[in-house]
């Protein structure tokens, strides 16, 4: 089998962000509860959207932000994640197209419209979320692209995606095909109610088909239903070739049969919005993973990216990861980019 062209392959929700600064008077108008995260329909969708004021709409969605966290840091990446064929759709693909990943899944031209999520910004900086998932949890085993999948050194599967079942037969079939071609596969578990809601499921997955673990401190601990994360961290070991645990400020633990690696956090001037920590872990580990660095420097690279995210508002880096890890890392990082 050839070298991978492709660094990174993410499967994930395909989520279009519509950034919106509000007055309270308009959240009291639409009847929101300020600072909740609300499901909608796509009804009330539509109807938000129309009466919002003009805002910021970028691509969203977990295994996204990661994807383009490994394109910022240099790092060949693809996306595969469900749109339809309409406003929100060309604005999702060609955001992260803009963002250096390659993603050509084609559009549903039928059923739901593209998800979204409405971030309104009160003059307070409390954030209240409106999800809508419409098509993007359309996403079955015919969306995941043989050729993307056997060309990406490792394929990331977000565990948001996991709730339907044609979703769950993606995943089968992305880690059938990776694996297939001798490469890689992660999986983020995403959240603790999604552990809960699957974990018979998620430790069959990552028995079966997983080889990169990512989690924080919480859902690892609700994998292995244990408030111990000392024990978490002996479970997993063996379960996967390397698992990679977030602890917030604590740093990050990162485990393999051989052996565990403890690596502290990045210093950070401020703490603004922790919103995309976890994806953007994910995107600088990746990266150091497939350029050849060694497991404490992947999650130190993570933990810069992470640390980046988490200086200011969104999901996504505000300023260049490369520059970052450049000045970070030094010789380290250059030697990966040559690599």
């Amino acid at each position: 089998m050839a070298d991978p062209n492709t660094h990174v392959a993410g499967i994930g929700n395909a989520i279009v962000d519509v950034l919106v600064q509000v007055d309270e008077a308009l959240l009291a108008t639409l009847g929101l509860t300020k600072g909740v995260m609300t499901l909608i329909d796509a009804g009330q969708a539509e109807s938000i959207y129309e009466r919002l004021p003009a805002g910021i709409e970028c691509s969203g969605g977990s295994a996204a932000n990661t994807i383009a966290g490994v394109a910022a840091l240099g790092g060949r990446a693809a996306y595969i994640g469900k749109v339809r064929d309409d406003q929100l759709g060309q604005v999702f693909r060609h955001d992260i197209r803009t963002a250096g990943v390659a993603f050509d899944t084609p559009a549903a031209v039928s059923g739901p419209a593209t998800a979204r999520c409405f971030v309104l910004v009160t003059p307070d900086a409390q954030r209240t979320m409106l999800t809508y998932l419409g098509a993007c949890v359309e996403l079955g085993p015919d969306d995941v692209s043989a050729a993307v999948i056997e060309d990406a050194a490792v394929t990331y599967l977000e565990g948001y995606l996991y709730d339907p079942p044609e979703a769950q037969r993606a995943f089968e079939r992305a880690a059938q095909l990776a694996h297939q071609a001798r490469r890689r596969v992660a999986l983020s578990l995403s959240d603790p109610f999604c552990v809960d809601r699957h974990r018979a499921e998620f430790l069959a997955l990552i028995a079966g088909h997983i080889d990169i673990l990512f989690a924080n401190e919480a859902e690892l601990c609700s994998l292995y239903q244990t408030d111990s994360i000392d024990e978490a961290l002996r479970q997993v070991r063996g379960h996967v070739e390397v698992a990679a645990v977030t602890r917030g400020a604590l740093g990050s633990v990162v485990v393999t049969t051989e052996a565990t690696h403890v690596v502290g956090a990045e210093a950070v001037t401020a703490v603004v919005d922790t919103t995309g920590a976890g994806d953007l872990y994910a995107a600088g580990f990746l990266f150091g993973f497939t350029h050849g660095l060694a497991l404490p420097t992947c999650a130190r690279l993570g933990g810069i990216a992470a640390g980046e995210v988490i200086s200011h508002v969104g999901a996504r880096p505000a300023h260049p990861l490369a520059d970052l890890a450049r000045a970070r890392l030094g010789d380290d990082f250059l030697s990966a980019c040559r690599g």
